[in-house]
């Protein structure tokens, strides 16, 4: 863990600024709550995510954030003025959770929490991460969350207001506004990534794929290596065996790979016409707004609150209905006769990123008076 000092001396000097614990601080979402040009200096500054012990400085393993430890705000309390946490803590029990909150108490730390996942797509079964929010949404000092609907199930499940605020956009700045490939085949993408909790990858590919046969249209679906890796947590013989199946049949573009970069993933959203998003359960989804950067139109569930972040089409899919298969095929069919484009000026974009960073500056600042 870094001392303090060391953390005290790589940052510039402070005055009439705000530092602020971010949990996580070097994710994109975060990156981007600040203003797009800081001319005259950022009025917040963001701590840098400390390395766990033990973690190589090559590493882009996703560890358990250092700041969410009790002893790092007590080593660290001189060092910030306002603790904001994000998402990483799947991991942290109720209690672990609760003594980070004394902690900050005993230290007169405010807490704002800014309220992502309602459901966290890692975990199947919900009762873990709704025992967790049981100890943050009530303890916090600011809630934070990013669409409508998101914060109506806070009020009713906790009697707590939310501030709603937009997400930023994900992909870069130099990106935005940047030219689509012109193509002659319409292209539906699924991207099953690492086959993540909440996905119901095969039953919405088959769908897709029976429904894209008839049309002047291609499936590509995209997943990771590890899933037929022997031995990898995301070790999936039978998915990928029906995948291959499909492929083998004409059905669908199978491209097995690595986790793209920032450059790989924007080419290959820029190559599709729409992304069908295979998720039973969920609240929000950073890929709807990098296909909203990149004008990729986006099918995706009616769980959660997707459509209420940006512009896209729907299908019923929850984890208590299951696939609605009709109004799926619908969607599909939708996209292909209307080929929707609904892509963020980068204009407004950067405008409402400055909203964005100016709502956060104002609700620290009123959390310190």
């Amino acid at each position: 863990m870094e001392t303090s000092a060391a953390l005290s001396e790589r940052l510039p000097a402070l005055e009439g600024r705000i530092r602020v614990a971010s949990v996580p601080e070097g994710h994109v979402y975060v990156r981007h709550l600040s203003r797009p040009s800081s001319r005259g200096g950022e009025p917040v500054v963001r701590l840098r995510d400390p390395r766990p012990n033990g973690a190589p400085s090559t590493s882009q393993r996703w560890w358990p954030p250092v700041m969410l430890d009790p002893d790092w705000v007590r080593a660290h309390g001189e060092d910030f003025d306002v603790f904001h946490l994000h998402f990483g803590f799947d991991a942290q029990s109720p209690a672990e959770i609760g003594a980070l909150l004394g902690t900050l108490r005993a230290q007169r730390k405010p807490l704002v929490y800014t309220v992502h996942d309602l459901r966290n797509p890692h975990q199947p079964d919900r009762k873990a991460h709704d025992a967790v929010l049981d100890v943050l949404i009530p303890a916090a000092d600011h809630l934070v969350t990013l669409t409508p609907g998101s914060a109506a199930e806070i009020a009713r499940r906790w009697n707590r207001p939310a501030t709603v605020v937009p997400h930023p956009h994900v992909v870069g700045v130099a990106d935005l506004d940047g030219v689509r490939p012109e193509r002659e085949t319409f292209t539906v993408g699924v991207h099953a990534k690492s086959l993540r909790p909440n996905m119901e990858l095969l039953p919405v590919v088959r769908v897709v794929a029976d429904t894209v046969a008839g049309l002047d249209a291609v499936l590509r679906v995209d997943i990771h290596c590890e899933v037929r890796q022997s031995g990898s947590y995301a070790y999936a013989p039978a998915v990928m065996a029906e995948l291959e199946a499909l492929r083998d049949r004409g059905l669908v573009d199978l491209r097995v790979h690595d986790y793209f970069d920032d450059r790989q993933l924007y080419d290959y959203l820029r190559s599709l016409d729409v992304s069908v998003l295979p998720y039973a359960f969920g609240t929000h989804s950073g890929w709807l707004e990098a296909c909203y950067d990149l004008g990729t139109a986006v099918i995706a569930p009616d769980c959660g609150f997707y459509a209420q972040q940006r512009p896209c089409l729907s299908y019923g899919h929850s984890q208590e209905k299951g696939l609605d298969e009709a109004s799926l095929r619908t969607a599909v069919l939708d996209a292909y006769r209307q080929r929707p484009r609904w892509q963020a000026a980068a204009a407004d974009r950067l405008t409402e990123r400055g909203r964005v960073a100016a709502v956060h500056e104002r609700i620290y600042t009123d959390l310190l008076q």
